[in-house]
């Protein structure tokens, strides 16, 4: 194997420019191995071609050269492990949210591919099945809003004591809980431990109907009508399920247990 590249060979070994790797040098980040003294040319050996993989990962966790050079300055390889798990945790989170918003995206498009097609909500309320759900009570928020939907997750991973986050997960799905006059937004939970404000839904048919924000309170108040008068049932909670209808909207599917 070949123990020395040429800069131009190295940067795209790396993904990077030669100019990138020349500030690197400028700045005493990273140094190539060798220097020909007649000609100028910088080449690389493996040793350097790591630590410029190891900064372009760094990089893509918003850190700055100067920060990164610190890390790459210490010289106590359990504090190297430490600073690099940390970057990994970070790691971890920002797919996290890319993945949220990919699938937030996904959403908006498919609505607007829909509203293309001249597919439109269901106006009658109809019965579907649903297996047993878990969700998750904001111990603080009501409605959703502009302000607390795009990144509503944030919230409940919050509002959770530290020693339970690892232990929970989420659909990128949310709702209001309606119960004796009182609502709170809730996410649905996908993994999860005991904790304050967790709610089991019950398996079994839910009476459901599409509504807007506009006739959200009038569909409620019908489809807890049809639920009594046609299905015998009281309802104990009603469900507000949020319903991406675009980029900066939202529209809602009600849900009321009819066991």
């Amino acid at each position: 194997m070949k123990e020395i590249f040429s800069i131009s060979q190295t940067a795209k070994i790396v993904g990077m420019t030669a100019e990138a790797l020349r500030h690197y040098d400028r700045i005493g980040l990273v140094k190539p191995c060798k220097v020909d003294e007649w000609t100028g040319y910088r080449y690389y050996s493996l040793q350097e071609i790591v630590k410029l993989n190891t900064i372009r990962a760094l990089r893509c966790m918003d850190l700055t050269l100067a920060e990164i050079k610190d890390i790459l300055s210490y010289d106590d390889f359990h504090k190297i492990i430490e600073t690099l798990k940390k970057a990994e945790k970070n790691a971890d989170e920002k797919i996290g949210e890319l993945e949220n918003a990919k699938a937030r995206i996904g959403r908006a498009r498919a609505f607007y591919e829909n509203k293309l097609n001249g597919e439109a909500q269901k106006e009658s309320s109809f019965v579907k099945a649903y297996p047993q759900r878990v969700i998750l009570l904001s111990d603080t928020m009501e409605r959703p809003s502009l302000d607390n939907l795009w990144n509503y997750l944030s919230h409940f991973y919050g509002q959770l004591p530290q020693d339970k986050r690892d232990e929970f997960s989420f659909e990128d799905l949310a709702g209001v809980y309606r119960q004796n006059g009182r609502s709170r937004l809730f996410a649905t939970c996908t993994r999860y431990t005991q904790a304050d404000g967790l709610k089991v839904l019950p398996q079994g048919n839910y009476l459901c109907a599409d509504c807007t924000e506009e006739t959200l309170e009038q569909t409620t108040e019908k489809l807890t009508e049809t639920a009594k008068s046609a299905y015998n049932a009281a309802p104990g909670f009603i469900l507000q399920f949020i319903v991406l209808s675009g980029i900066l909207q939202w529209n809602y599917q009600v849900q009321i247990y009819i066991p």
